[in-house]
């Protein structure tokens, strides 16, 4: 069964209103036992804007879909040429203090594992272990007939040599990798197939439209029955994959804590939504807990 392409969501009236107090998230992660679910909101801060918050990108952008790149031609053209410069953007993003806490918090033994919504590496490239990308990660490529993975810097080498001199400038980049170039800047870009078997290749993300691997899910519901609260940082939860967590946990009575600027779909699973930049409230967070919060290779 296929996830239907929620792309957008209207919040209610009779949501509550956020907060600015962060002594829930204190106590919860004092307490231990913490999961993370994040989503493309925590990457913001290292410049990769998200899909709904002010400025987000689906006011200009349509993601692109399962069933439009599987079945079009031109959609892939245009998809790698986009997603090929926007890889360029991807690679100089690095790791901000949100992500940073996230590693500091597991270093102490406050929180059991990360869900993440994100395809960008980051809470990798901050040190996280153990990160479940729900929606898989730009950095793999998967070829839809032998099903072969090969990495994404191999497939770059190959575009960059099939397109000499395409550096067209991107009106912008997306939470998916995917630029904004018009149909005139992606001009007849060629898209390379399978070195193994000559099929079409795709990143290894979960598009709008597709499903989640089931077996995915199930080891997330595993992580949300295990924790004793979900921690959710940057998500709208607008879409189902992620919401579905959000659901389980408060149905197990376990407390759902939510640190996102604007209103979300799980506000109302939700014990409390803290609307305050991430990078500064996890830090302030870390801070009362008396946790550092180091670098990358620290």
């Amino acid at each position: 069964m296929r996830m239907r392409p929620t792309l957008s969501w209207t919040p209610g009236a009779e949501l509550p209103p956020g907060t600015t107090d962060l002594r829930p998230v204190v106590d919860a992660l004092s307490a231990g036992g913490v999961l993370v679910l994040s989503g493309a909101g925590i990457s913001t801060e290292s410049g990769i804007p998200d899909y709904r918050g002010e400025g987000g990108s689906l006011s200009r952008h349509t993601p692109m879909t399962y069933q439009d790149f599987t079945g079009s031609a031109h959609a892939r053209r245009r998809y790698w040429a986009r997603s090929h410069l926007g890889w360029r953007t991807f690679g100089r993003a690095r790791p901000n203090a949100g992500h940073l806490a996230v590693v500091a918090f597991a270093r102490d033994a406050r929180i059991t594992g990360v869900i993440t919504q994100n395809v960008d590496g980051l809470h990798q490239a901050a040190g996280s272990e153990g990160v479940v990308e729900l929606h898989g990660s730009l950095d793999r490529v998967v070829c839809l007939s032998c099903r072969a993975f090969s990495p994404r810097r191999e497939l770059a080498r190959r575009l960059e040599t099939e397109n000499p001199g395409f550096d067209p400038v991107a009106a912008g980049v997306n939470p998916d990798g995917d630029a904004d170039l018009t149909d005139a800047q992606v001009g007849d870009f060629r898209v390379v197939p399978c070195a193994d078997c000559g099929g079409v290749l795709k990143p290894d993300v979960v598009f709008f439209g597709e499903a989640v691997p089931p077996q995915r899910v199930e080891h997330c519901r595993r992580l949300v029955r295990e924790a004793t609260s979900l921690l959710v940082l940057g998500s709208s939860l607008t879409v189902m994959s992620g919401l579905r967590f959000v659901r389980q946990a408060a149905q197990e009575g376990k407390p759902v804590l939510i640190v996102n600027r604007d209103p979300t779909r799980g506000d109302p699973h939700a014990l409390t939504r803290v609307a305050l930049p991430l990078g500064a409230a996890l830090t302030t967070v870390a801070d009362r807990l008396g946790i550092p919060v180091g670098g990358p290779a620290d």
